[in-house]
């Protein structure tokens, strides 16, 4: 069962509940169970907070039975999200109509899949800032939220702030994720959509707080198979952000983690690795050796300048994984390089 509980709220700005006697951190998705205001009584999920998650680490509200009780549901939609779960809600969805015309893949938007979270800002950055290098306009793209890390599309603090400074123009929540501005009911009908003409470009890839296992397959960073081989299948140029780290404290993620490594042996075609010039603590070189072997000479390694201080400078996140971009720098060096070929790409593609 459900570890829930009845808690009150405390205060909003941030949003704490008293239960038991105890303060405790929430989180409320308005978007489905509306506002709080402080005194109302709710309903609080408690199984992350107790078991001392980090980036999951607080209570979810399921329900305010103050004033949650009076919603009117979607409207006339009809296809469900989450469906069968306590939390299913209609929704509209992008995916094109059956019986459109096709879409050249010369005329595809190219698509970059990310393996966590964490790597979406400094990609994004990293496409407006090699458009500016160029004297191009900036390109018009859009985050596909996949999942393997947190569903709801209205947790991540990084979109809000790459939408609200334009590095991000739409985000479509896909699969079993919710609430982004835009919602498709899989991956591929998203991407089909999204690179039909209405992107320049396509970032694709999980929400926060991906989930682990320690194993081969079992990670939230296995989405970006499902990305990949979407582009590839749509004909779409496809490219994968490289996790590089020269500090995190478990080997399997250091150099090119297993996250990326896994996802790279096990694809049907090749895609683009783009890889920053130079890495502190990484041999570039070698890590383009490995990435001929994992793919049996199926990938494309490319070799990409990096603005790191650039980046430090941007006032975007620069912490992930507890590590600030000065203890790791490779971290974000990955996706800096990764961004600078996406945008390279758009401007290849016909208009």
């Amino acid at each position: 069962m459900l570890k829930l509980r009845r808690a009150t709220v405390t205060s909003v700005d941030p949003l704490e509940t008293e239960l038991d006697g105890e303060l405790r951190r929430a989180w409320c998705d308005e978007g489905l169970t509306g506002p709080c205001e402080v005194g109302d009584e709710v309903v609080v999920n408690t199984e992350a907070l107790d078991l001392g998650l980090g980036s999951g680490g607080f209570d979810v509200v399921c329900v305010n039975l103050t004033r949650g009780l009076s919603g009117e549901g979607g409207g006339g939609e009809h296809v469900m999200k989450l469906n069968y779960s306590p939390i299913q809600h209609p929704v509209a969805t992008i995916e094109r109509e059956v019986g459109r015309p096709g879409i050249a893949p010369s005329l595809r938007s190219p698509v970059l899949a990310i393996g966590l979270h964490g790597h979406l800002a400094p990609v994004a950055w990293a496409v407006a800032e090699r458009a500016r290098q160029n004297g191009t306009d900036r390109p018009r793209v859009g985050y596909v939220q996949t999942g393997g890390g947190a569903l709801p599309g209205s947790l991540s603090r990084d979109v809000a702030e790459l939408c609200e400074r334009g590095l991000i123009s739409d985000h479509i929540t896909a699969g079993p994720a919710y609430g982004g501005s835009a919602e498709a009911i899989t991956v591929v009908g998203a991407i089909d959509a999204a690179t039909a003409g209405w992107l320049d470009g396509v970032i694709a890839g999980p929400g926060p707080g991906i989930l682990g296992s320690a194993t081969d397959y079992g990670h939230g960073g296995m989405v970006a198979l499902d990305v990949l081989h979407a582009a590839l299948a749509l004909g779409a140029p496809a490219i994968l952000a490289p996790r590089l780290s020269a500090a995190d404290p478990r080997p399997r993620h250091r150099k090119l983690s297993h996250h990326s490594r896994a996802v790279l042996e096990l694809l049907l075609d090749g895609v683009e690795l783009p890889l920053p010039e130079r890495a502190a603590g990484i041999d570039m070189d070698e890590i383009g050796d490995l990435v001929s072997r994992l793919g049996t000479g199926r990938h494309r390694v490319t070799f990409e300048p990096v603005d790191l201080d650039g980046y430090a400078r941007s006032g975007l996140p620069r912490r992930s994984m507890g590590r600030d971009l000065d203890q790791d720098p490779p971290f974000f060096a990955g996706p800096l390089a990764a961004g600078g070929r996406l945008a390279e790409l758009i401007s290849r593609t016909p208009a």
